[in-house]
């Protein structure tokens, strides 16, 4: 280990250098098989030590959902956890925890993800672990209404005290709308309430198969047997029966609007501007992140030194790109206290105005460089990073360019390159859908200045008015 973070510490510092034999990363060698019945298996061998990382993804997640259904996708996640093949909820929690494995599942606006850490020695037990819980899951009924439950009391208790984790979900509740985007991955009161063991096992029927399997393993084994190992196990499991969800890109929104959602007695604002941005596969990428770290991405980010550092209106802000398959959301997120609510927004606004009017220079695009370059190494250090990004890869159809060329790409950038970027993503002041929560009878006359008010009590059981 300690070895491992010494050779981590030589290669940023060769990265932030500048020297040519650093300026990428370069990942390693992956085999790509794929099985009969479309399930795809990527393979890398990494002996360095004897663990093994695992990531999985079954394409569909929550686009797949159904209109008043909403959490779907999250809630069956949840539910493969809970009990699979001959073993009872706690049985297969047991049957991780005795070999110090980490096993969890989530869902995303478009995959189902099951992420695994193990000892190499202990491969057959989560091979055959990940297969009971998606091929022979046994959805319970009782632990789904658990489950259902725990997580309509999740968003009550973040009504009350976590707002900061609901304000994305409100905020692009509003700017798609009905689009598969606006959708709460993890559902609302509402929604959640509706959704019945039946909803859960159409859901599986459906949209979960090894035609939209992908399995990314990195670690010590060998290729051949594993290939062997996770053939045997996801050969012969049936397709999903209903087709892949297509998602058409939403439209940019133009003009101001304003979703003012009223919790009485608040004493902090919550807001976020944003409008739809770009997609995964942006060509632009490096000049991208370049252009975020530096306005709204890192603790010496513009946003941050105005909103935090200077003014102490905050105690964060930053910006935000999403990037899915079709353009996602870019978004400026920030809070302060409810008398200070139009003067830290317009502070940000002034922000983005100077971002698009070209405040980077030479010597603060020099120091985003060096950042983003120091930062970039350490997501690729551990078999299980390394499972995650071929992972991705393979979800979005990128290659291994994506990361290799990374690193030029960020040394090439330019001011005038940068500039292209911030014009075709950063919206302008004119151009943004705001999500304001607080106090609405004291802030509802001043936050109109922003565009026509939709009001939305927080109480309601759902996102979106």
């Amino acid at each position: 280990m300690m070895l491992q973070r010494r050779l981590t510490v030589l290669l940023i510092g060769l990265f932030c250098s500048g020297m040519a034999l650093a300026q990428n990363v370069i990942l390693p060698e992956v085999t790509r098989v794929e099985l009969e019945n479309g399930a795809v298996l990527l393979l890398n061998e990494k002996h360095d030590v004897p663990l093994i990382g695992l990531s999985a993804s079954i394409r569909g997640g929550a686009v797949a959902d159904s209109p008043e259904l909403h959490g779907t996708a999250s809630l069956l996640a949840g539910l493969l956890e809970k009990g699979a093949g001959e073993r009872s909820a706690q049985q297969f929690a047991e049957a991780a925890d005795s070999v110090g494995a980490t096993l969890s599942t989530s869902a995303g606006l478009e995959s189902i993800d099951i992420s695994a850490g193990f000892m190499a020695r202990d491969a057959d037990l989560i091979i055959e672990l990940l297969a009971d819980m998606l091929i022979r899951p046994t959805l319970d009924k009782n632990e789904m209404q658990k489950l259902r439950e725990r997580r309509i009391n999740f968003i009550r208790s973040a009504k009350d005290g976590n707002l900061t984790a609901l304000m994305p979900i409100y905020g692009n509740a509003f700017l798609f709308g009905e689009h598969p985007y606006g959708n709460p991955v993890n559902g609302s009161e509402s929604s959640l309430a509706d959704i019945t063991l039946t909803d859960l096992r159409t859901y599986y029927e459906e949209q979960l198969g090894g035609n939209r399997l992908i399995i990314s393993v990195s670690g010590d084994f060998d290729i051949a047997e594993m290939q062997q190992k996770l053939g045997d196990a996801f050969a012969d499991w049936r397709a999903a029966s209903a087709p892949l969800p297509v998602v058409e890109a939403a439209q940019r929104q133009s003009g101001n609007r304003v979703l003012l959602i009223d919790k009485p007695g608040a004493t902090q604002t919550y807001f976020r501007m944003s409008n739809v941005g770009v997609s995964r596969t942006y060509p632009n990428r490096a000049d991208l992140e370049l252009v975020n770290t530096l306005f709204g991405g890192r603790y010496t980010s513009m946003l941050n030194s105005a909103l935090r550092v200077e003014s102490g209106l905050t105690y964060g802000a930053g910006s935000i790109v999403n990037q899915p398959s079709q353009p996602g959301s870019v978004n400026i997120a920030s809070y302060t206290r409810t008398e200070a609510t139009v003067e830290a927004m317009d502070m940000a606004l002034g922000i983005l105005g100077q971002l698009r009017d070209g405040a980077l220079d030479d010597a603060t695009i020099q120091s985003g460089k060096n950042y983003v370059l120091g930062q970039f190494p350490t997501d690729f250090e551990t078999a299980g990073q390394l499972a995650g990004v071929f992972a991705m890869l393979e979800k979005y159809g990128l290659d291994a360019d994506y990361v290799n060329t990374y690193g030029d790409k960020v040394g090439a950038a330019t001011a005038e390159s940068m500039a292209a970027v911030i014009d075709e993503v950063y919206p302008a002041a004119e151009d943004l859908v705001f999500v304001i929560l607080g106090d609405a009878e004291t802030i509802r006359e001043q936050v109109a200045k922003y565009g026509p008010v939709t009001e939305l009590a927080i109480s309601e059981p759902r996102f979106r008015p």
